[in-house]
């Protein structure tokens, strides 16, 4: 599967996620570099909107960030392929920011990057669906019905 390009159109947002940051710069550069998000628009000091596919919007803004990563996790959507190079782009900007990434019971690979405002993001990408996997009788298991193919 071939990840979507970036969303440059503006809509009314359902949900996104304000980061405060005390590098404004340096917090962008690792979004942009590392996570692949784009500068949907900045006013200096201020503001910088962030955003990789649609629905997927960060707000850095100005402020302090915790000593250590915060408790609870951001997801955004990607593709397989993608994991390994967000991976080694992070690790190139931040190294020891990334993870191992791990397969997960609901048939995801999951990679959890820490940024630079100390922000706990999970890049999730979907894996191939096989109706006769160990995660598709999990979920079975679980009272979730899979179809078989």
């Amino acid at each position: 599967m071939t990840a979507p390009e970036p969303y440059r159109e503006i809509y009314p947002m359902p949900m996104f996620v304000i980061l405060p940051t005390a590098d404004l710069e340096a917090s962008k550069d690792f979004w942009i570099r590392g996570l692949g998000f784009i500068d949907l628009f900045s006013a200096p000091g201020q503001v910088t909107h962030l955003r990789r596919w649609a629905f997927q919007d960060v707000l850095l803004v100005p402020g302090e960030q915790p000593a250590e990563p915060m408790p609870m996790s951001v997801s955004f959507s990607c593709v397989l392929g993608e994991v390994e190079s967000i991976v080694q782009r992070c690790e190139e900007l931040r190294p020891g920011s990334t993870t191992e990434p791990v397969v997960k019971p609901w048939n995801s690979l999951e990679l959890e990057v820490i940024t630079p405002e100390r922000a706990r993001v999970v890049m999730t990408a979907a894996r191939e669906f096989d109706p006769d996997s160990q995660e598709v009788a999990n979920l079975r298991e679980m009272g979730i019905e899979v179809p078989l193919g």
